[in-house]
């Protein structure tokens, strides 16, 4: 009966490292996660060794992509045609006495446009999003229409409600509506495209918020639209902050868009030089332009995604 008898119990975890107490040598993170809570980075942590890592692989990879751009048959031609210095500068400072107009000036345009529409969209999106979260009964008629407001401009593309904007109200013949600049109705048309979008955006933030907060408020006293103001909205806001920068990157490129309308922004001005002397490297000066004004906006979006997780992480570990 001796060869019946049970051996020693056997450890599930043997072979892991016991991350429970300080002896193991270091701290142990598991597969994919980051360090000390910190969010995604281009280079997070490896001292040293890392970085001449990633500097190396850096070099192959756009090595590699410049021995594929120079070495096609087409290089050349592509070179002369998207990335001529000579042509770069002539579309960037522009010579209206030839014909074509500075893409460099044209891109104030651009950001007027982008500031006025994304001060009119958080205010407008904002009605929406309260009007669509509204449960009185006399307001079901108010309701529907936002509902539909939102369903038909989320489903619309932008592009046709700038012809329908812009080509529609000047066909009315009324004596203030017909009579506007080629950029308000584009602004116009921008402004309805990007409130049902940024409408949602809210209704989802306001969600977020736990109804206890609500019920809380109401407890202490306070009316609803108080409440609504001083407990709801700056915690819905606080949740919503990332993803509506990610709405106005998208904002600012979609005023290049307003150019159909023969508004000479920075993607207009470049057309109409690339027409002129037959070379398309005002395109490239325009998408310079314009990365140039959205990746520090996407960089800020990315820190503010990376601290808010960071401040959640803090709160549920105390």
């Amino acid at each position: 009966m001796a060869g019946n008898q049970p051996g020693p119990p056997v450890d599930p975890f043997a072979g892991f490292p016991d991350v429970s107490s300080g002896t193991t040598g270091g701290s142990w993170q598991p597969p994919g996660s980051f360090a000390a809570g910190r969010g995604p980075r281009l280079l997070a942590g490896g001292g040293r060794r890392a970085v001449a890592i990633s500097a190396v692989s850096t070099l192959v990879v756009l090595g590699a992509l410049a021995a594929i751009f120079l070495l096609a048959p087409g290089g050349r031609t592509v070179e002369h045609a998207f990335f001529s210095p000579q042509d770069m500068w002539r579309s960037f400072v522009g010579n209206p006495r030839r014909g074509y107009y500075s893409v460099g000036a044209a891109i104030w345009l651009n950001i007027r446009m982008f500031l006025v529409a994304e001060v009119i969209i958080l205010a407008l999106a904002l009605v929406i999003a309260l009007i669509r979260q509204s449960v009185h009964p006399a307001l079901f008629p108010v309701r529907l229409l936002a509902t539909c407001y939102v369903d038909f401009f989320r489903g619309v593309p932008l592009l046709l409600v700038i012809f329908a904007i812009g080509l529609g109200l000047p066909a009315l013949s009324l004596s203030v509506v017909s009579n506007q600049p080629d950029a308000v109705y584009g602004v116009t048309a921008l402004v309805l495209s990007y409130s049902a979008y940024v409408s949602e955006v809210y209704r989802a933030g306001l969600n977020s918020v736990q109804q206890s907060q609500a019920a809380a408020a109401r407890s202490l006293g306070l009316s609803h639209g108080t409440a609504l103001r001083y407990v709801i909205l700056p915690q819905a806001v606080r949740n919503i902050i990332p993803p509506l920068l990610n709405d106005f990157i998208s904002l600012q490129k979609d005023t290049a868009l307003v150019g159909v309308l023969g508004v000479v922004e920075a993607s207009k001005a470049a057309d109409i030089y690339s027409e002129q002397v037959f070379n398309f490297s005002s395109f490239t000066v325009a998408a310079i332009l314009f990365l140039i004004l959205t990746i520090p906006l996407a960089r800020f979006t990315d820190r503010l995604i990376d601290r808010d997780r960071r401040r959640r992480l803090a709160g549920t570990t105390r």
